[in-house]
């Protein structure tokens, strides 16, 4: 069979059983080919149990940087029988299949226009050890070993890593070199390596980072100054919370007493986690909770208080497969309406839509002077992808001059000059009032926080006046957040149009490739990245520009085009949804083939410049 040869260009799949210690050998895959200057975008799709079901993880070894999903496979690790014909199946044709041969298969379970290696694991592992859990570990570092022969990964790169992972634990670095060897030795003898898809040194990662976004937007967390953290475990945002203690611990603790400047609390539920967060932040701390769609539909009552009562608390919401208890461990972009509108009444929330773990490090730490600036709850919308998938992404950058923002707070000193204090008095015009902290004043400055209605000095009113005068100002306070969040990026195309693309988040690492296909068919799209809601006045001119507008997506009900529609006046009928939400990262060939065919049916084509 003819093979294409792909150098630094190509996809490898693992097939492996939740619970059989492949994660770590496959992440050393990932890192080695980094280790040699090649950019890979890898991706983990596990199960919510903790043993037994599939789980696979795809590596995109990718020169060019892409860092979304490609779609389709060039090399399959099958190493799972309850997921083998499926796994078979999702090979390119020309295409790699390495498998355990230890146990027969017939010549029905294979395809005739993929390669297949098979190699008896189970059989050597066996030989090589008598403990039953050092067979099932080990096998994953010997198919490591005959990949590296297989693909021409520099065996020293994988050394290096053994030697860092198990540093000062020598028994185990040497049984890890062994079962390495045992793979690598048994390839190059039996297999001809390396195959047409190889890796090959260069220089094409620079000074990029790998890292997952929670990891990222916990450290921004500490760069934002947030001394607390109050949350209730819930995959996938729980590692947030997690990585935040572990940051405080090191960058938290006097050096001297050693004395603890944070407090981080692991709630009884998710009503606890964010009363204890509105609690802290009422009382002058940087305070947020980390969690996803279900714990952000027990929180609605809470989210109601500190928006009505104007308190500055921020929430992570990592989203994941929903609705109900979904698909705990898939990604999707399914919670932007409730958390938008979060809690009963007329009510609207400040959302950050970071694309990748960059992204969520610097709208974590810009989250917290949005909260003190704006006295609102601000949400940081991650997904899965994002948070838990190890990105390959420029490095964090922090301007060392800045200053923590906290907003409009009256001192003693103005209380004392005379300055009127009223905690719902809008003194400029910008809906945002001056708040006290508590003790600021022996006896002045104080205030009933309530969730009742109010006027502008705090008093309980029911006077429908007040009430309207209140909800106008909160509204101006929304609208003065248009100009403070992080705004739309808008591109043009390479070619005058009169289509263009929304989308956010996650997606953005597909639809950068897609993009660039697209442009080679002939179908050329302006293009607007959104980058936090309530919407800039760009969005709405953007999308007036243009005939038709594609929004891309990962949910069934297209929340953001609802957004859109509903917050900017938008005809539903000029927006064009294309929806992806069966839990797993988008790529770039879904993209691809959704957007040209809906092009082809709504005759999007680039303006032709007509001669003079």
């Amino acid at each position: 069979m003819d093979n294409a040869t792909h150098i630094n260009d190509f996809v490898v799949k693992f097939a492996n059983v939740n619970g059989s210690g492949s994660a770590s050998a496959n992440g050393l895959f990932a890192r080695a080919i980094l280790r040699m200057g090649v950019p890979v975008a890898a991706r983990n799709i596990f199960p919510s149990n903790i043993q037994g079901l599939p789980t696979w993880y795809e590596v995109r070894v990718v020169e060019d940087g892409w860092r979304g999903r490609r779609g389709g496979v060039d090399l399959m690790v099958a190493m799972n029988p309850q997921t083998w014909e499926k796994d078979v199946a999702e090979v390119d044709p020309g295409g790699y299949l390495f498998h355990d041969s230890t146990k027969a298969l017939p010549p029905s379970r294979f395809r005739e226009d993929i390669t297949t290696f098979g190699m008896p694991l189970t059989a050597i592992c066996n030989a090589e050890y008598s403990d039953a859990r050092q067979r099932q570990l080990f096998k994953n570092i010997v198919y490591l070993g005959a990949l590296s022969a297989l693909l021409n990964i520099d065996p020293t790169e994988v050394d290096r890593l053994f030697g860092e992972q198990y540093k000062g634990k020598e028994t185990l670095l040497a049984s890890n070199r062994r079962a390495f060897g045992l793979g690598r030795d048994y390839a190059l003898e039996h297999f001809p390596c390396p195959l047409p898809i190889r890796v090959q040194r260069c220089d094409r990662v620079g000074d990029r980072i790998f890292i997952d976004g929670n990891s990222a937007a916990a450290l921004g967390c500490v760069y934002g100054g947030a001394t607390v953290a109050a949350w209730y475990p819930i995959t996938p945002s729980s590692s947030l919370a997690e990585t935040f203690a572990k940051y405080c611990r090191s960058y938290r603790t006097d050096p001297a007493t050693k004395q603890k400047r944070y407090a981080i609390l692991q709630a009884e539920d998710e009503l606890a986690s964010i009363g204890m967060v509105i609690g802290a932040a009422w009382n002058g701390a940087r305070a947020f909770t980390a969690t996803s769609g279900p714990g952000v539909s027990l929180m609605q009552e809470s989210l109601g208080l500190a928006y009505f009562a104007e308190i500055p608390v921020v929430l992570f919401d990592v989203q994941r497969g929903s609705p109900s208890t979904g698909m705990p461990t898939r990604t999707q972009q399914a919670d932007l309406l409730s958390c938008a509108y979060a809690s009963h009444g007329d009510t609207k929330h400040v959302l950050l839509l970071p694309e990748d773990p960059t992204e969520s490090f610097a709208m974590a730490a810009q989250s917290f002077d949005l909260a003190d600036r704006l006295q609102t709850p601000i949400f940081v919308m991650l997904d899965l992808d994002i948070g838990m998938q190890d990105w390959l992404t420029a490095p964090f950058r922090w301007d060392e001059m800045h200053r923590m923002d906290r907003g409009k707070v009256m001192t003693a000193a103005d209380l004392d000059a005379g300055r009127d204090f009223g905690r719902y008095l809008d003194v400029d015009g910008d809906g945002i009032p001056y708040r006290t902290y508590p003790g600021t004043h022996p006896t002045k400055g104080s205030y009933f926080t309530r969730g009742s209605t109010k006027d502008r000095y705090a008093r309980y009113t029911e006077e429908g006046v007040a009430y309207v005068d209140n909800m106008q100002r909160l509204l101006r306070k929304f609208e003065t957040a248009k100009s403070l969040v992080p705004q739309p990026v808008i591109t043009k195309a390479a070619k005058r149009t009169k289509s263009g693309v929304i989308w956010f988040g996650s997606t953005g690492a597909a639809m950068a490739e897609s993009l660039a296909l697209l442009e080679q068919d002939g179908i050329h799209l302006d293009r607007m990245r959104l980058r936090a809601f309530p919407f800039a006045d760009a969005v709405g001119a953007f999308i007036a520009a243009h005939d038709r507008v594609f929004v891309v997506e990962q949910n069934r009900d297209a929340q953001m085009k609802a957004l859109l529609v509903n917050e900017c006046g938008i005809d539903p009928s000029r927006l064009i949804s294309v929806l992806h939400y069966d839990g797993t990262p988008i790529t770039a060939r879904f993209l691809v083939r959704e957007i040209a065919e809906k092009a082809h049916l709504f005759n999007v084509t680039p303006l032709r410049k007509v001669a003079p």
